[in-house]
Protein backbone atom coordinates (compact mmCIF):
# COMPACT_ATOMS: atom_id res chain seq x y z
CA UNK A 1 0.00 0.00 0.00
CA UNK A 2 1.27 3.47 -0.91
CA UNK A 3 1.09 6.29 1.63
CA UNK A 4 2.39 9.75 0.80
CA UNK A 5 2.35 13.32 1.98
CA UNK A 6 4.35 16.50 2.47
CA UNK A 7 3.31 20.15 2.30
CA UNK A 8 6.48 22.20 2.83
CA UNK A 9 7.36 24.66 0.05
CA UNK A 10 10.56 26.62 -0.51
CA UNK A 11 10.07 30.30 -1.31
CA UNK A 12 13.55 31.81 -1.34
CA UNK A 13 14.08 33.44 -4.76
CA UNK A 14 17.72 33.55 -5.74
CA UNK A 15 18.82 31.00 -3.12
CA UNK A 16 19.74 27.56 -4.54
CA UNK A 17 17.64 24.86 -2.90
CA UNK A 18 19.41 21.91 -1.25
CA UNK A 19 17.34 18.74 -1.32
CA UNK A 20 18.00 16.46 1.66
CA UNK A 21 16.95 12.86 0.98
CA UNK A 22 16.34 10.43 3.84
CA UNK A 23 15.73 6.75 3.13
CA UNK A 24 13.97 4.96 5.97
CA UNK A 25 12.86 1.53 7.07
CA UNK A 26 11.66 1.03 10.64
CA UNK A 27 13.55 4.15 11.71
CA UNK A 28 11.17 5.41 14.39
CA UNK A 29 13.87 5.34 17.09
CA UNK A 30 16.06 7.92 15.32
CA UNK A 31 14.05 9.69 12.61
CA UNK A 32 12.72 12.61 14.65
CA UNK A 33 16.20 13.47 15.93
CA UNK A 34 17.47 13.34 12.35
CA UNK A 35 14.68 15.63 11.16
CA UNK A 36 15.23 18.04 14.03
CA UNK A 37 18.89 18.36 13.03
CA UNK A 38 17.72 19.52 9.59
CA UNK A 39 15.18 21.96 11.01
CA UNK A 40 17.94 23.56 13.09
CA UNK A 41 19.97 24.54 10.03
CA UNK A 42 20.45 28.21 9.16
CA UNK A 43 20.65 27.69 5.41
CA UNK A 44 17.31 29.12 4.24
CA UNK A 45 16.42 26.80 1.35
CA UNK A 46 16.37 23.14 2.37
CA UNK A 47 13.70 20.74 1.17
CA UNK A 48 13.29 17.33 2.77
CA UNK A 49 12.28 14.22 0.83
CA UNK A 50 11.78 10.93 2.69
CA UNK A 51 11.40 7.58 0.93
CA UNK A 52 10.22 4.89 3.33
CA UNK A 53 10.20 1.18 2.61
CA UNK A 54 6.79 0.38 4.15
CA UNK A 55 7.89 0.63 7.78
CA UNK A 56 5.79 -1.05 10.45
CA UNK A 57 7.25 0.53 13.60
CA UNK A 58 5.83 4.05 13.77
CA UNK A 59 8.04 5.69 11.15
CA UNK A 60 5.00 6.65 9.08
CA UNK A 61 3.35 8.27 12.09
CA UNK A 62 6.45 10.44 12.52
CA UNK A 63 6.31 11.43 8.85
CA UNK A 64 2.64 12.33 9.21
CA UNK A 65 3.39 14.40 12.32
CA UNK A 66 6.07 16.31 10.36
CA UNK A 67 3.96 16.64 7.22
CA UNK A 68 4.08 20.44 7.08
CA UNK A 69 7.88 20.52 7.35
CA UNK A 70 8.63 17.84 4.75
CA UNK A 71 8.47 18.64 1.04
CA UNK A 72 7.49 15.10 0.06
CA UNK A 73 7.38 11.65 1.64
CA UNK A 74 6.11 8.29 0.51
CA UNK A 75 5.93 4.86 2.09
CA UNK A 76 5.75 1.68 0.02
CA UNK A 77 7.79 -1.51 -0.42
CA UNK A 78 11.10 -1.08 -2.24
CA UNK A 79 14.08 -3.16 -3.31
CA UNK A 80 16.56 -1.71 -0.86
CA UNK A 81 18.46 1.45 0.04
CA UNK A 82 19.62 2.41 -3.44
CA UNK A 83 16.32 1.61 -5.10
CA UNK A 84 14.76 4.08 -2.65
CA UNK A 85 17.47 6.67 -3.30
CA UNK A 86 16.94 6.34 -7.04
CA UNK A 87 13.19 6.65 -6.50
CA UNK A 88 13.68 9.93 -4.64
CA UNK A 89 15.19 11.75 -7.62
CA UNK A 90 11.94 12.53 -9.42
CA UNK A 91 10.53 14.28 -6.33
CA UNK A 92 13.43 16.70 -5.90
CA UNK A 93 13.07 20.32 -6.93
CA UNK A 94 16.43 21.46 -5.56
CA UNK A 95 19.60 22.48 -7.34
CA UNK A 96 21.73 20.31 -5.04
CA UNK A 97 21.22 16.84 -3.55
CA UNK A 98 22.35 15.43 -0.22
CA UNK A 99 21.66 11.94 1.18
CA UNK A 100 21.33 11.55 4.95
CA UNK A 101 20.77 8.38 6.93
CA UNK A 102 17.78 8.29 9.27
CA UNK A 103 20.20 7.46 12.10
CA UNK A 104 22.57 10.32 11.24
CA UNK A 105 22.44 13.95 12.36
CA UNK A 106 23.40 17.17 10.61
CA UNK A 107 25.74 19.63 12.27
CA UNK A 108 25.67 23.39 11.72
CA UNK A 109 28.49 22.90 9.22
CA UNK A 110 25.97 21.61 6.70
CA UNK A 111 24.64 25.15 6.33
CA UNK A 112 28.19 26.43 5.95
CA UNK A 113 28.90 23.94 3.19
CA UNK A 114 25.57 24.75 1.51
CA UNK A 115 26.62 28.40 1.32
CA UNK A 116 29.67 27.33 -0.69
CA UNK A 117 27.67 25.65 -3.47
CA UNK A 118 28.61 27.70 -6.51
CA UNK A 119 29.81 25.61 -9.44
CA UNK A 120 27.32 23.21 -11.08
CA UNK A 121 30.10 20.87 -12.23
CA UNK A 122 31.44 20.37 -8.70
CA UNK A 123 30.68 17.76 -6.06
CA UNK A 124 31.38 19.49 -2.75
CA UNK A 125 32.35 17.58 0.37
CA UNK A 126 33.28 18.34 3.94
CA UNK A 127 33.99 16.28 7.03
CA UNK A 128 31.81 13.93 9.04
CA UNK A 129 32.34 12.29 12.41
CA UNK A 130 32.92 8.59 11.74
CA UNK A 131 33.98 6.16 14.44
CA UNK A 132 34.31 9.13 16.76
CA UNK A 133 36.78 11.15 14.68
CA UNK A 134 36.48 13.63 11.80
CA UNK A 135 37.16 12.39 8.28
CA UNK A 136 39.69 14.15 6.06
CA UNK A 137 40.09 15.35 2.46
CA UNK A 138 41.30 12.62 0.11
CA UNK A 139 43.81 12.23 -2.68
CA UNK A 140 42.98 10.12 -5.73
CA UNK A 141 44.79 7.15 -4.16
CA UNK A 142 43.02 7.57 -0.81
CA UNK A 143 39.73 7.81 -2.65
CA UNK A 144 40.44 4.53 -4.47
CA UNK A 145 41.12 2.87 -1.10
CA UNK A 146 38.37 4.27 1.10
CA UNK A 147 36.19 6.67 -0.89
CA UNK A 148 34.28 9.54 0.69
CA UNK A 149 31.43 9.04 3.13
CA UNK A 150 28.31 10.08 1.22
CA UNK A 151 27.02 11.98 4.26
CA UNK A 152 29.93 14.37 3.64
CA UNK A 153 28.94 15.12 0.03
CA UNK A 154 26.52 17.45 -1.74
CA UNK A 155 25.95 16.65 -5.41
CA UNK A 156 24.77 18.98 -8.16
CA UNK A 157 21.32 17.83 -9.27
CA UNK A 158 22.67 17.34 -12.81
CA UNK A 159 24.53 14.21 -11.62
CA UNK A 160 21.19 12.45 -11.27
CA UNK A 161 19.91 13.67 -14.60
CA UNK A 162 22.63 11.44 -16.09
CA UNK A 163 23.28 8.73 -13.50
CA UNK A 164 21.55 6.44 -11.03
CA UNK A 165 22.86 4.24 -8.23
CA UNK A 166 23.60 0.72 -9.44
CA UNK A 167 21.28 -1.48 -7.40
CA UNK A 168 23.45 -4.55 -8.00
CA UNK A 169 25.53 -3.11 -5.16
CA UNK A 170 23.38 -3.29 -2.04
CA UNK A 171 25.76 -1.39 0.26
CA UNK A 172 28.36 0.43 -1.84
CA UNK A 173 26.43 1.80 -4.85
CA UNK A 174 27.27 5.36 -3.78
CA UNK A 175 30.99 4.47 -3.78
CA UNK A 176 30.63 2.89 -7.22
CA UNK A 177 29.00 6.05 -8.60
CA UNK A 178 31.58 8.29 -6.97
CA UNK A 179 34.42 6.30 -8.53
CA UNK A 180 32.99 7.19 -11.93
CA UNK A 181 32.51 10.84 -11.03
CA UNK A 182 35.81 11.43 -9.21
CA UNK A 183 37.97 11.09 -12.31
CA UNK A 184 35.41 12.14 -14.92
CA UNK A 185 35.72 15.10 -17.25
CA UNK A 186 32.18 16.19 -16.30
CA UNK A 187 32.67 16.77 -12.57
CA UNK A 188 35.35 17.43 -10.04
CA UNK A 189 35.37 17.09 -6.25
CA UNK A 190 36.15 20.03 -3.99
CA UNK A 191 36.75 19.83 -0.25
CA UNK A 192 35.47 22.56 2.07
CA UNK A 193 36.45 22.38 5.72
CA UNK A 194 33.05 22.12 7.40
CA UNK A 195 31.95 19.45 9.84
CA UNK A 196 28.73 18.36 8.12
CA UNK A 197 27.23 15.41 9.98
CA UNK A 198 27.55 12.71 12.56
CA UNK A 199 27.65 9.44 10.63
CA UNK A 200 26.27 6.42 12.49
CA UNK A 201 28.97 3.81 11.95
CA UNK A 202 26.85 0.98 13.35
CA UNK A 203 24.48 0.87 10.37
CA UNK A 204 24.15 -1.68 7.57
CA UNK A 205 26.89 -0.20 5.39
CA UNK A 206 29.45 -0.19 8.20
CA UNK A 207 28.84 -3.70 9.50
CA UNK A 208 28.56 -5.63 6.23
CA UNK A 209 30.53 -6.20 3.05
CA UNK A 210 29.14 -5.56 -0.42
CA UNK A 211 30.45 -8.72 -2.10
CA UNK A 212 29.35 -7.76 -5.61
CA UNK A 213 31.06 -4.39 -5.35
CA UNK A 214 34.27 -5.85 -3.96
CA UNK A 215 34.38 -8.28 -6.89
CA UNK A 216 34.13 -5.39 -9.35
CA UNK A 217 36.09 -2.78 -7.44
CA UNK A 218 39.58 -3.58 -8.74
CA UNK A 219 38.44 -3.29 -12.36
CA UNK A 220 36.73 0.02 -11.57
CA UNK A 221 39.89 1.43 -10.00
CA UNK A 222 41.93 0.38 -13.02
CA UNK A 223 39.42 1.86 -15.48
CA UNK A 224 38.95 5.22 -13.78
CA UNK A 225 42.26 5.77 -11.94
CA UNK A 226 44.87 4.17 -14.19
CA UNK A 227 47.71 1.71 -13.77
CA UNK A 228 49.78 3.47 -11.09
CA UNK A 229 46.97 3.92 -8.57
CA UNK A 230 45.55 0.49 -9.43
CA UNK A 231 48.87 -1.20 -8.54
CA UNK A 232 49.07 0.71 -5.26
CA UNK A 233 45.46 -0.26 -4.56
CA UNK A 234 46.20 -3.96 -5.18
CA UNK A 235 49.19 -3.85 -2.84
CA UNK A 236 47.11 -2.12 -0.13
CA UNK A 237 44.33 -4.67 -0.47
CA UNK A 238 46.76 -7.58 -0.31
CA UNK A 239 48.29 -6.21 2.90
CA UNK A 240 44.83 -5.88 4.44
CA UNK A 241 43.92 -9.44 3.50
CA UNK A 242 47.15 -10.82 4.95
CA UNK A 243 46.59 -8.81 8.14
CA UNK A 244 43.06 -10.20 8.45
CA UNK A 245 44.29 -13.78 8.10
CA UNK A 246 46.82 -13.26 10.86
CA UNK A 247 44.19 -12.08 13.38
Amino acid sequence: MLLEGGNAKINKPGVPTASVVIVTYNAAATLQTCLDSIYSQTYPAIEIVVIDGASTDGTVAILQANNNLIHYWRSEPDAGIYDAMNKSIKYLTGHWVYFLGADDELFKGFSGLAQELKQPDTVYYGRVISEGIPTFPVSAYAFAKIGICHQAMIYPKSVFEKHRFDTRYNISADYALNIQLFQSAEYHFEFKDYLVANFNDTGVSSLNTDTAFEQDRSAMVYKYFGLKIWLRFLFWRLKNRLKSKNH
